[in-house]
């Protein structure tokens, strides 16, 4: 994720628009983990950010990719910080 951010600089607005996507699927995926793990307040925080995240995606790739970096470092920070507290990924989420 982290080396995404990295090169948003110097990618072309369709690449950076694709790379701002992904990162709203990659928080899409952590709160529908988090609802799994019973984290509500995460799950909810992460649906925002992404539903933001991909709302907004072509402004942010067509604005100056400082601010882009900005955003995706937020969303990586938060993406983190759910991986260190739940470090094992729930491979079935369905009920019995």
């Amino acid at each position: 994720m982290e080396e995404n951010i990295k090169v948003i600089k110097d990618a072309s607005i369709p690449e950076r628009e694709e790379i701002i996507v992904d990162f709203a699927r990659w928080l899409e995926t952590a709160s529908q983990d988090a609802l799994v793990y019973g984290e509500g307040r995460f799950a909810v925080m992460s649906a925002n950010m992404a539903q933001a995240i991909r709302i907004n995606a072509d402004e942010l790739a067509r604005d100056n990719p400082e601010t882009t970096e900005r955003v995706l470092q937020q969303a990586c920070a938060m993406i983190s910080q759910f991986k260190a507290a739940y470090p094992h990924r729930v491979l079935s989420r369905s009920v019995h």
